[in-house]
């Protein structure tokens, strides 16, 4: 029977309900096509085992095209009650309210039954990576499109499955892609395109190890807000070998942001072009009310008692940093997690990107409010009212997709000033992925040089986890 959530329809099948039973008008069937090209066909969304909060933000927004109907298969509990709770409030809020309807099969036999009645034609992934590996190979193999939070693996023996997945995906014609939400954060962008302008940046250095062409650091807090409430993490979150170690994760965002950046469009082959030089790792400790407060439970699971020391305290391996070179390009990127941020502040992001003539950093603490801020700032050597000049023009250039972007003076160089109509905030940067990985549907693949950086960056997580150990093989 339907049952009401506020104003979200939510049709919930249990596992009795029958294969013959009469079909899904929009369901493509076992045998059908569900391969998406050329112009926009009606996407119909499917929702597997869903336990992370991101699994619910793609559905933030709606979308031209899309069907409102979403199916979801997922083993029945609490990460499926806080998923159809988030996707409650998007659809009962009082500005700009969503519209979708949730379609809900909790059978213990869920993943056999999405691949067997495919009822939509695209996998949304977003919750435990433990099975995430196999969940992407089964999908693609059944002729799905399969969009991924990341990571897409977070062990080093399932780095061939992800590469096999996409090989199975260019030869059954679907697109398998993962969701990389800062590559749409304003000051990425900008440092982007400030890095490709010579008068400005000139070329970007080889580096070393010591003394990186590029560095990237990131931190985030497990006590949290999502869309203005606490943000209650499922147990799991804190068993490593479920939802993996901190550089297999958010080391994820920052490794593609390095090949975008740096490389756009020219695609990296991880056989010739990588080389991850150094890792390491190291935990977090939470105390036992800290857990209590971020997952409601006052016991630690069993599958945690490995992780857990003198005084009740849980280690958790969220904290990693691994030095690479990328074509030649030294590059260290570093994962730390705390329990909560300091007042005001959220989730911070560091990035300095060194040029000849100039090195590009953002940074996102006390001083910034907070907020990522860009700045610009002279290399050794380079005169500072040329390298003045030379910005103005730049950031000219820049203003006519941005108006309202300038620069004004920071020492020892310049800010840049963003109006804050582009700072949408992560959450928004979600519907901007949905929307690209549309277009990609439309051309009926995900571009080629895509594909390898994919594979590149899950290359380097994968080998950056094996050498943070102490035997490294």
């Amino acid at each position: 029977m339907p049952k009401r959530m506020g104003v979200m329809l939510v049709l919930v099948l249990s596992a009795s309900w029958a294969p013959g039973a009469p079909p899904d008008p929009h369901a493509t069937g076992a045998g059908g096509d569900v391969a998406l090209s050329g112009a926009r066909r009606d996407i119909r969304l499917v929702t597997l085992d869903p336990g992370h909060f991101h699994a619910a933000l793609v559905q933030k927004s709606m979308y031209d095209g899309v069907d409102p109907r979403v199916h979801v298969f997922a083993p029945s509990g609490p990460d499926l009650q806080e998923h159809l709770a988030r996707i409650d409030a998007f659809n009962s809020r009082a500005d700009d309210p969503t519209a979708w309807v949730e379609v809900v099969y909790t059978g213990d036999d869920y993943l056999e039954k999405m691949l067997a009645e495919r009822p939509g034609n695209v996998v949304v992934l977003s919750g435990n990576n433990a099975r995430k590996a196999e969940y992407i190979r089964k999908a693609v193999a059944a002729g799905l499109n399969v969009l991924a939070d990341k990571p897409m693996v977070i062990r080093p023996e399932e780095f061939p499955v992800l590469e096999e997945a996409l090989r199975t995906a260019e030869a059954r014609g679907v697109a398998l892609y993962d969701i990389m939400t800062e590559r749409y954060e304003i000051t990425s962008i900008l440092q982007k395109r400030l890095s490709h302008m010579p008068a400005v940046f000139g070329e970007l250095v080889p580096g070393s190890p010591a003394e990186p062409a590029i560095t990237k650091e990131s931190v985030h807090h497990f006590s949290k807000l999502v869309s203005g409430r606490p943000l209650t993490r499922p147990a799991w979150f804190f068993d490593v070998r479920q939802q993996g170690e901190g550089l297999v994760d958010v080391g994820t965002h920052l490794i593609d942001l390095v090949n975008w950046q740096c490389f756009p469009g020219q695609g990296i082959d991880y056989r010739r072009d990588i080389e991850v030089q150094s890792a390491r790792r190291w935990a977090t400790e939470l105390t036992p009310r800290q857990f209590e407060q971020v997952t409601g439970l006052r016991e630690y699971p069993p599958y945690l008692a490995p992780d857990v020391g003198p005084g009740s305290v849980l280690r958790v391996y969220a904290n990693g940093e691994v030095s690479y070179r990328v074509k030649q390009i030294h590059a260290r990127v570093s994962v730390e997690w705390h329990f909560s941020a300091p007042e005001g502040a959220g989730d911070t992001h560091h990035s300095i990107m060194r040029g000849s003539r100039a090195t590009l950093v953002v940074r996102q603490g006390e001083e910034e409010g907070y907020r990522p801020t860009l700045y610009v700032q002279p290399s050794e050597g380079v005169d500072g009212a040329a390298l003045e000049a030379d910005l103005q023009q730049a950031v000219s250039i820049l203003a006519k997709d941005y108006p309202g972007v300038a620069i004004a003076p920071a020492a020892p160089g310049w800010q840049i000033v963003i109006p804050d109509e582009y700072k949408v905030g992560h959450e928004a940067h979600f519907a901007q992925v949905m929307r690209q990985y549309f277009r990609y549907l439309e051309a009926g693949a995900v571009p080629a040089e895509e594909v390898q950086d994919m594979l590149a960056k899950y290359y380097v997580t994968t080998r950056a986890y094996q050498l943070s150990r102490p035997d490294p093989r």
